[in-house]
């Protein structure tokens, strides 16, 4: 005959032991949940796991305290889309016409005219000259909080001409998971840009989580100016830092003061950043991200004006970086809609 006393001590056992259950099996859980569930399981996702693992394992010899946990990420081609044009690009090209009935002078003016009349050909022949005027006089002339709200207010109305979404959206849903994955790992995480720093700094924490103190990018000249008494920075139509190829290791070493343990880009022009952040004593890792994928995102390497892959890509093999291919090693391009 079971006592009362009987009845609750099985009855505390048995909640004790479904208690455990649950616990084991959140443990279990928790072991095996995917930190990169749009990669696929191949070579480099095995990578970025191995590396991670081993620069947090206390104990290792190659273990990396906290502070020293420093990533850097080109944006163009490596975090969102960068073809048929840099998004940048395609602002500046709508503030021309934007801006064109102001300036009558642009139809018989190029490269202005080659924008107002649609002619890439003739635009494309004006050359990285004619580009750097069409940024100068279409993002100057202004202050940084204006030119960040007129940016803002572009991104959140423009669509890409393929997809038909809006820019922000065309982020890697498998770069934004190796983010967060990086940085429940200590890591901190830096964007690394050839665009323009003021241009990405209004939405990167919004869409990377990555904050505009930790954006790097090329920069126009501004001037300190009181406007009716009110401090305010002018943006001013001169070049104060270009942030690409050679440029990118000086723009690391001025804003971040910690030279990077990874790195993460997709074009010659990250070249320069991956060998400045793996080609050091202690645990390293570099990553190109190879387009590759022509139905889901574009596919592309040595012919193409932007996001140019060719000698980063053979310096891989030398210096032994993760090549990632989009068709083969993404389960997923954009995130879902």
């Amino acid at each position: 005959m079971f006592t009362i006393h009987d009845l609750r001590r099985l009855a505390r056992g048995a909640a004790f032991g479904v208690a455990a259950v649950l616990l084991a099996v959140t443990a279990a859980e928790g072991q095996t949940a995917d930190p990169l569930p749009s990669w696929n399981d191949t070579a480099p996702k095995a990578a970025i796991v191995a590396f991670v693992e081993k620069v947090t394992k206390e104990g290792s010899a190659d273990f990396v305290p906290e502070p020293e946990r420093i990533a850097v990420f080109d944006n163009d081609g490596t975090l969102w889309v960068e073809h048929p044009m840099y998004t940048q690009l395609a602002f500046a090209l709508d503030r021309v016409k934007t801006m064109a009935p102001s300036h009558p002078e642009w139809k018989d003016m190029q490269p202005f005219k080659a924008v107002l009349d649609g002619d890439m050909k003739a635009l494309a022949a004006a050359g990285e000259k004619g580009l750097l005027e069409l940024i100068m006089t279409t993002h100057a002339g202004m202050t940084n909080e204006e030119f960040q709200k007129i940016a803002s207010d572009w991104l959140a109305t423009a669509r890409d001409p393929r997809f038909k979404r809006p820019y922000t959206e065309l982020v890697y849903q498998p770069m934004l998971e190796l983010l967060s994955y990086l940085r429940e790992n200590g890591f901190k995480t830096f964007i690394v840009s050839g665009g323009g720093i003021e241009f990405v700094r209004p939405w990167s924490e919004k869409i990377y989580g990555i904050p505009p103190e930790q954006v790097v990018g090329s920069s126009i000249k501004t001037q300190f100016v009181m406007r009716d008494g009110v401090p305010t920075l002018f943006r001013t139509p001169e070049v104060n830092f270009i942030d690409d190829k050679v440029g990118k290791p000086v723009g690391i070493n001025e804003h971040i003061g910690r030279r990077p343990i990874a790195a993460f880009g997709n074009s010659d022009g990250d070249l320069e950043m991956l060998q400045w952040t793996t080609m050091a004593p202690g645990a390293r890792f570099g990553l190109i991200v190879r387009h590759t994928d022509a139905e889901r995102e574009y596919a592309y390497d040595k012919d193409t004006p932007f996001g140019r892959l060719d000698k980063a890509l053979d310096a891989a093999a030398v210096n032994q970086w993760t090549v990632v291919d989009m068709k083969a090693d993404w389960k997923q391009i954009f995130p879902e809609k």
